[in-house]
């Protein structure tokens, strides 16, 4: 059986998760998914994502981990079971499957940032370091849905709300949750993937065993 793990609320750094926590405030920070993916030790995870987003490069640590558990021959399905939008987005592509419900809705956008002060010279500076965040961001929605990255960005420039079935068009998902309507294409492919975990897990396995013998 899978162990389940939730991406909720606000996405925050490993430093500020404890002032949510003690405010009661629903939050996901990388700390927790490392924590997590351990007790796991291997087995198959499914992730439940409703969140608007937050810190992006946490957002990224977490994507970034569940991908290295997937690689590793772990197998991550992902449940948009609501909202997935902006750093949250990025996580849930880090999915073998990715899957949303009918009511759920996937929003991407451009990297901002808060509070910025300085002269033109270091909001210039910024603006950079924004556009090569937006880079990184499209890189994750690229691997998963196959767009260039000039689409990516002209979708980030957008501010673009993905209804399920918009979302599936494109490629950021794989299937439509409940949804008994006839899905070939998306079935096979999501059929394709866990083969794909599968055989990723033998190599990781293999792999193991040679070591250990000193192959």
């Amino acid at each position: 059986m899978a162990k389940k793990i939730e991406v909720k609320g606000v996405i925050v750094n490993n430093s500020d998760y404890p002032v949510y926590e003690w405010l009661d405030i629903e939050a996901t920070c990388p700390r927790l998914i490392h924590e997590q993916l351990a007790q796991a030790d291997g087995q198959p995870v499914e992730v439940d994502i409703n969140s608007g987003g937050g810190d992006v490069f946490a957002g990224s640590e977490i994507y970034s981990t569940l991908r290295a558990y997937s690689m590793n021959g772990g197998y991550v399905g992902i449940n948009i079971v609501g909202l997935a939008a902006s750093a949250a987005s990025v996580i849930a592509m880090a999915g073998d499957v990715v899957r949303i419900t009918p009511v759920g809705q996937i929003m991407i956008h451009n990297a901002h940032i808060n509070g910025a002060s300085g002269d033109y010279r270091e909001m210039n500076h910024m603006s950079g370091v924004l556009k090569n965040v937006n880079q990184t961001l499209a890189n994750a929605y690229r691997l998963k849905t196959g767009k260039t990255e000039g689409e990516l960005l002209k979708m980030l420039d957008d501010e673009t709300w993905l209804t399920p079935e918009v979302a599936l068009r494109h490629g950021f998902v794989d299937e439509i949750l409940f949804d008994d309507q006839a899905q070939p294409r998306t079935r096979i492919a999501g059929r394709s993937q866990v083969a794909s975990h599968q055989t990723k897990k033998m190599a990781a396995q293999l792999n193991l065993m040679k070591l250990k013998v000193g192959i």
